[in-house]
């Protein structure tokens, strides 16, 4: 065989080996990091207030709250708005978060109580940043105090229920997108008996938007309890309950999340920007 027939030989046999060796050993996939969205914190628009716009209304404007442009932007923190300034405004609620030195991201998101794998995707699937973004949870000039388990120590139905939805980051069955849920959907029949966790005073009792027919319960230390979609409501404003107290019954008013009866069930701890929701899961006591 001549020179020339060796070198197509040779030729052939390399174009077979060739792909087969780089299947053998293929290059890091960089699949899974494309399928993560950009870093909340580098997705921030700026907005330019305009006269007779307020620190309320631009966040509506943003289906934001305010607790979140404050956090954001500190100049904001008096809950005042100078025209003309430019405002940093994020793609969803939450708090930017410097990781501190010896800690990483994974141990922020369990000091605010949020899902790591939330928080991984939120910042861009980043392993080790110094700056993160923990959506759902509000700004405040206060950090949360650990709650006293002897305030909050009840159950608000007569037996333990089945959770229908969770408290956090959640896809809501009605729409399919992913929102964040403030409470537990606790399962019960309609017209269940629903009863205070704790001693307190009744806040609000009636009907309030998509919480239906709602009681609030301010208790002692800084925390309040909400029971929402009733079917009825036995109590009054300012009215003083006891623990297991009655407050009204298991419906489906308001907007629910659910077709079945439950009770939407919240715990918050109050702060100087108002009310801000807490997972009452380790609360909860039957």
């Amino acid at each position: 065989m001549n020179s020339s027939c060796w070198l197509l030989l040779l030729s052939t046999l390399m174009t077979l080996v060739v792909p087969i060796a780089s299947q053998a050993n293929p290059a890091p996939s960089n699949s899974s990091a494309a399928a993560c969205p950009l870093p909340a914190l580098s997705r921030l628009t700026r907005h330019k207030v305009a006269p007779g716009e307020t620190l309320e209304s631009i966040a509506q404007q943003y289906n934001l709250i305010p607790a979140t442009l404050m956090g954001m932007n500190p100049a904001l923190r008096d809950g005042t708005v100078a025209v003309g300034s430019e405002i940093l405004i994020p793609p969803y609620n939450g708090i930017r978060v410097e990781v501190p030195a010896g800690q990483t991201w994974r141990q922020v998101a369990a000091n605010y109580k949020v899902r790591a794998d939330v928080v991984f995707e939120v910042n861009g699937c980043q392993t080790a940043p110094k700056v993160v973004f923990v959506p759902g949870v509000n700004w405040s000039p206060e950090r949360p105090v650990t709650p006293n388990p002897g305030e909050l120590a009840g159950y608000p139905l007569p037996t333990v229920a089945t959770v229908a939805l969770g408290y956090g980051w959640q896809i809501n069955p009605n729409t399919g997108k992913v929102f964040f849920h403030s409470g537990l959907d606790l399962l019960a029949a309609a017209g269940t008996p629903v009863q205070t966790v704790g001693a307190g005073t009744v806040a609000f009792a009636g009907e309030q938007g998509s919480y239906g027919n709602l009681v609030v319960v301010n208790h002692q230390g800084g925390r309040q309890s909400r029971y929402a979609h009733l079917q009825t409501i036995a109590v009054k404003a300012g009215q003083k309950v006891k623990q297991r107290d009655l407050l009204g019954t298991v419906g489906s008013t308001g907007t629910p999340t659910s077709n079945q009866p439950h009770l939407h069930f919240e715990v918050r701890y109050a702060s100087q920007l108002g009310w801000v929701a807490e997972d009452p899961v380790s609360l909860l006591k039957q």
